[in-house]
């Protein structure tokens, strides 16, 4: 039976049981998907590979390249290097119909090598991403008179995401006729849910009321229906015109009742505002002065 193929979506990991493990046509999408620490750890240790068995193959053949000393692994390495790069210093040289094939196909190797490479750090850089902070904890307060689940978002590139399009997915468990604990998925309706232009940071809101799957919420009932919320932005980015996504889960542990965010932006003169991006995460409790929450009204 094959091994489980582990499969991460934010918080939760799934594993994927009796299915096709990997594929060749994988690899492409796996090395882009590596870290740059991990993605040059990984060249830099098939580059080595590839030159020690280069270099193996060298030292086995008898005087198949002038200069080499015999039985010298280094310098059969360090010409392995050479070749794989088409330097060719001229010091050292085939000779042997062997060492020909041999070099013959070690340029093959980093010709092709090299296209592959050119092209794997090109994609790595020009492939746009969307720099998105969200806030570390939705909080469920007033607002207006009415109980609001917020979530703040922040775009952290030096120009406007275009169109933007936000989304917040709640899920938990309940019952149905048939069992006693089903998953269910609920598309919170948001007081704004597109941006023409989204510059700086803004707070997405939910309106609690008589429709939300949210009317009646508490702590207790959060926790003990395992409650989730996923909160997505897709927007373009406008030097490389193409979609960028970026999204954030939070569970039942990351709400915070009773709160709302502080208020991050200041008016300098007409027409210049600040925004204070050291205090996304930041809540404050809700004073009664404000407003009384009640969201199992």
């Amino acid at each position: 039976m094959p091994k489980p193929v582990s499969v991460r979506a934010g918080q939760v990991e799934f594993l994927k049981v009796n299915t096709e493990r990997w594929d060749w046509r994988d690899a492409y999408q796996w090395l882009l998907a590596l870290s740059w620490p991990r993605f040059v750890a990984f060249i830099a240790t098939v580059y080595i590979c590839i030159n020690v068995v280069f270099a193996a193959l060298y030292s086995v053949g008898e005087n198949c390249i002038a200069y080499l000393k015999p039985g010298s692994f280094v310098d059969a390495f360090f010409f392995s290097v050479q070749t794989l790069a088409t330097v060719g210093y001229g010091h050292m040289y085939p000779q042997t119909l062997y060492g020909h094939i041999l070099t013959t196909v070690e340029i093959m190797f980093g010709m092709f090598g090299l296209a592959v490479m050119t092209g794997l750090i090109f994609v790595r850089f020009s492939r746009p991403t969307a720099r998105i902070r969200f806030s570390k904890s939705i909080v469920i307060g007033p607002f207006n008179g009415r109980p609001a689940l917020m979530v703040r978002i922040a775009n952290l590139r030096q120009r406007s995401l275009v169109e933007a399009e936000f989304r917040i997915m709640f899920s938990r468990d309940e019952p149905i006729l048939e069992d006693e604990s089903y998953r269910h998925f609920y598309a919170l309706k948001l007081a704004f849910d597109h941006f023409i232009a989204f510059p700086a940071a803004l707070t997405l809101r939910h309106i609690i009321d008589e429709q939300s799957p949210l009317r009646g919420a508490t702590p207790e009932s959060l926790e003990k229906s395992r409650a989730t919320f996923v909160v997505s932005v897709v927007g373009v980015e406008t030097v490389i015109p193409a979609a960028v996504q970026a999204q954030q889960d939070y569970t039942w542990h990351d709400v915070r009742f009773g709160e709302r965010f502080v208020d991050i932006y200041g008016e300098l003169e007409q027409g210049k505002l600040t925004v204070d991006y050291g205090r996304i995460h930041d809540t404050e409790p809700v004073t009664p002065s404000h407003s009384t929450l009640d969201v199992g009204r």
